[in-house]
């Protein structure tokens, strides 16, 4: 026993403490925590469960000492397959891969154990562990773009997506949150019901300027991601333009609209033709009556100095929209953002297999950019044909249904609210068959999802002229759901 003893203390001091290899531009020791990274396996290997503590927030290249990393891969080993973590289960374990010489042997396990009295700071420790190897991984990303510029051997843009993808990915694992305890969100949650009680038309989120669909909403709320989509010609760029007419210059609420197919300019003579009611080929030709001079005059006060902010980049991509949207919230605070249109955006510096993979990605990021932030974002969505290949009944055969959303059943998944414009006319429907009233200038708003709260249909008036659309003065019909549940209940009148 002696002997063998000895020889592991020899192969202790051989092999004891391999760095892992960071690359470095400037030959600085990389950011590690050893001693922190002992006492995290140390207390693995004492406290029974503790492992689950730590597996969300670190890996095997948390580790900066190639033998913390070949021992912490045993206690993944040993957890994944449920048997006992403790210090000879992680030697054994060692043994049977051909890592324990590797890591010093069975003195340098025990070393581990000895050195620590428990599980107390388990967590405070882990953290700091995990925060080193995120210094270290931005030193290799940093490391990297450097050797990629000098090389010069790719499109400067293609170098700053992956850039922007790797940093983007980097934050992403930062923002992960704690599991916290119910009882401390409510006073957060008690407040708001408190705020919407304040208020006499109960809307606690930001309204859309259309009553009934804000009544069934509550208004777009902070975190949400709200999906608007459309055929081709029903007014999807009309109607959110109208919506933050109402926000932006009637109300003087921060907005931030990103157009993937119009310009700035297009743009504000929609706006213009919104608020002065004056035709939009008019604006385009320059023949205005005398009246419609006056008008325009007399309404560019209303328009001048309201915080509506208005982005033409072509081709936007997710990193470029992150940036932007950040930067506009902080700087401007801007409390809502609109994307028209969301299949019109890129996943540049991201890897996918399919335009479906990259459609899904770039709604999940949505969410998530929504929840960072804590404002509501509104994607506008383009709806695929299968709508025009439906027998033509009456004004419902055409109406969109989630199944219509455009290369990915992901929008769906991740957005809070789905909804989507039609009008029947369009399509040469001349009747509503639920009161044999004309379409004529008539759209139908549909809330098809919404993750808390109700379903329904609701007409608006379009004033295709001016790019506008109001609220109709007739009745609605909205479905009781279940939250969660997508469907179900009865029709009653709204």
């Amino acid at each position: 026993m002696a002997t063998s003893n000895s020889g592991s203390k020899r192969s202790t001091r051989n092999k004891k403490e391999t760095p892992i290899a960071v690359t470095s531009f400037d030959g600085q020791i990389p950011p590690q925590a050893i001693d922190m990274e002992k006492a995290v396996l140390g207390a693995l290997m004492l406290e029974k469960d503790s492992f689950f503590e730590v597996s969300q927030l670190l890996t095997t290249n948390s580790f900066y000492v190639k033998a913390h990393e070949l021992i912490f891969e045993a206690i993944q080993t040993l957890a994944a397959a449920q048997k006992p973590i403790d210090m000879l289960t992680v030697t054994e374990e060692l043994r049977r891969v051909g890592n324990l010489d590797l890591v010093g042997g069975a003195v340098y396990i025990s070393e581990l154990t000895t050195n620590v009295a428990g599980a107390t700071n388990l967590a405070y420790h882990a953290h700091i562990v995990a925060d080193k190897a995120t210094g270290r991984e931005l030193i290799r990303f940093a490391s990297k773009v450097i050797s990629d510029a000098y090389a010069d051997n790719e499109e400067v843009d293609l170098q700053v997506q992956q850039a922007e993808a790797k940093l983007f990915e980097l934050s992403q694992q930062k923002m992960r949150n704690d599991t916290v305890r119910a009882d401390s969100l409510l006073p957060t949650v008690l407040q708001r019901i408190q705020d919407a009680a304040n208020k006499s038309d109960g809307i606690s989120g930001l309204a859309s300027g259309f009553d009934r669909v804000d009544r069934v909403t509550a208004g777009w709320q902070p975190g949400e991601l709200i999906v608007i989509g459309a055929r081709p010609a029903m007014g999807k760029t009309a109607f959110a333009l109208t919506m933050l007419k109402s926000l932006s210059i009637d109300r003087e609420i921060p907005t931030l609209f990103f157009s993937l197919e119009m310009s700035n300019e297009d743009l504000m003579n929609r706006v213009v033709s919104n608020v002065c009611e004056i035709p939009l080929h008019k604006l385009r030709t320059g023949q205005l009556e005398p009246y419609e001079w006056e008008t325009l005059s007399a309404k560019q006060d209303t328009i001048q100095g309201k915080p509506l902010f208005l982005d033409e980049t072509p081709g936007l991509s997710i990193f470029e929209l992150r940036s932007k949207a950040r930067r506009a919230v902080h700087e401007k605070g801007v409390k809502l953002v609109v994307i028209d249109y969301l299949q019109l955006m890129s996943a540049e510096g991201f890897a996918y297999g399919s335009r479906e993979q990259e459609i899904s990605l770039i709604s999940r990021s949505l969410k998530s950019l929504a929840k960072e932030l804590g404002i509501p974002i509104i994607a506008l969505a383009q709806l695929n044909r299968d709508i025009e290949k439906r027998q033509q009944g009456d004004a419902n055969s055409r109406q969109p249904q989630l199944s219509d959303l455009r290369e990915s059943g992901a929008i769906e998944q991740d957005a809070d609210i789905v909804c989507f414009l039609h009008r029947p006319e369009v399509y040469n429907i001349l009747t509503f068959p639920e009161d044999n009233t004309s379409t004529k200038g008539m759209a139908v708003f549909v809330i098809a999802k919404n993750r808390n709260g109700e379903i329904g249909d609701f007409r608006l008036s379009f004033r295709g002229e001016y790019a506008k659309f109001t609220s109709a003065d007739t009745p609605s019909i909205i479905q009781n759901t279940i939250v969660g549940a997508g469907g179900g209940g009865d029709f009653l009148p709204y």
